[in-house]
């Protein structure tokens, strides 16, 4: 059979750059993503982009469309690059854009893998490659993310202001299962639970509860339970012994930003808010925010954008092709081309013609 009869799979890809460096990186990514479907020429990708942002908001009230979730049903994956501006405070941009649409589509388990890259160093003075190596399951849809609370009496010496965490088994469970098989598909089968449940303790005693129930199905695997305060030591002193996390919506939060620093830099890490259920479309970002500190230099970093395009693409069903992009970006670091972050000196065009360029060296020929 011809290649040009061979049937390839066409994903299409929602593309919202949103705020700061986003637009930035954002580019970077579709264009290291094109540039290996093209090379690979095993299946297609066609992305639509969309302009729901702070600017948006400002003019018109709102981040989205009113039918915006309609629309992205329609598509296959979601690329997300990051929200936020000085002059919109953090809650609003938050719940009306990346929760507006995590939330409704049901995407529930927030994946955040970290390592440190070849070429890269972690500030962990006696870390090598491959001994941080992990990924941390982040709960997406309760805890802080349920949106329950309230303020009364505002302005008086008496206002009451209540931030309600809530927890259901249900979705405590549902994100345990997935977590432990997310570990049982990793080569140490290893998983650490992570909890407060010595103070919170009603829904963290419950979490510990469930974890438990949900481990007597995964016999295989090395279970282990640390309190959050105790687990940002471990990650510290002692990385070579954590693999798979699991962790409520506010630990795994602050946990996965303390991975990437112990990783090199918070430029290198990406994030999946998935819907297991395939149900409806998953959302991929990097993790670093708008950072609008250094928005329009032409030095944020991509490599985050890079290694959230393979989680994309595996997602999608194509593995081989995200391994492949990974190793490449790996390779680039390893050269040391790398944003200032890393310790480098290239810019955010050159970094990504260095992925694309290697792209054509390593795969070119395999068209």
């Amino acid at each position: 059979m011809s290649p040009s009869a061979v049937k390839r799979s066409n994903y299409r890809i929602a593309s919202i750059p949103a705020d700061g460096i986003g637009p930035e990186v954002i580019d970077a990514g579709i264009a290291v993503l094109k540039k290996i479907a093209t090379t690979l020429d095993t299946f297609e990708l066609d992305f639509t982009n969309f302009d729901w942002n702070s600017d948006r908001y400002k003019k018109t009230g709102k981040y989205m469309p009113d039918d915006a979730l309609k629309t992205l049903k329609t598509f296959d994956a979601i690329l997300f690059g990051a929200v936020g501006a000085p002059d919109v405070p953090d809650h609003i941009s938050l719940w009306q854009l990346r929760l507006a649409i995590c939330q409704p589509l049901q995407q529930y388990a927030n994946v955040r893998p970290t390592k440190v890259f070849r070429g890269t160093h972690s500030p962990l003075r006696n870390c090598k490659t491959g001994q941080l190596d992990w990924v941390i399951i982040r709960e997406n849809s309760e805890g802080e993310y349920a949106g329950h609370g309230g303020r009364s009496h505002q302005g008086q010496p008496w206002e009451t202001a209540t931030e309600v965490s809530i927890f259901t088994r249900h979705g405590v469970e549902r994100l345990m299962r997935f977590a432990f098989e997310t570990a049982r598909s990793r080569p140490k089968k290893h998983i650490t639970v992570v909890t407060k449940s010595n103070a919170q303790r009603n829904g963290m005693v419950m979490w510990d509860e469930i974890a438990a129930l949900v481990a007597k199905d995964f016999p295989d695997l090395k279970v282990d339970k640390m309190l959050v305060d105790a687990m940002t030591t471990r990650m510290v002193l002692k990385p070579e012994s954590l693999d798979t996390i699991v962790a409520t919506n506010l630990h795994a939060d602050i946990l996965s930003d303390l991975a990437a620093a112990l990783a090199g830099s918070i430029g290198i890490a990406p994030t999946s808010n998935l819907d297991p259920t395939r149900e409806n479309p998953s959302m991929f970002e990097p993790i670093h925010g708008s950072a609008f500190d250094i928005t329009g230099k032409g030095i944020a970093n991509p490599v985050a954008t890079f290694w959230t395009a393979c989680e994309m693409l595996s997602w999608l069903g194509e593995k081989e092709a995200a391994d492949q992009l990974l190793e490449i970006v790996e390779d680039v670091c390893e050269k040391g081309i790398m944003t200032a972050d890393l310790g480098g000196s290239a810019t955010t065009i050159e970094v990504t013609q260095a992925v694309c360029d290697e792209i054509d060296s390593k795969l070119g020929q395999k068209k």
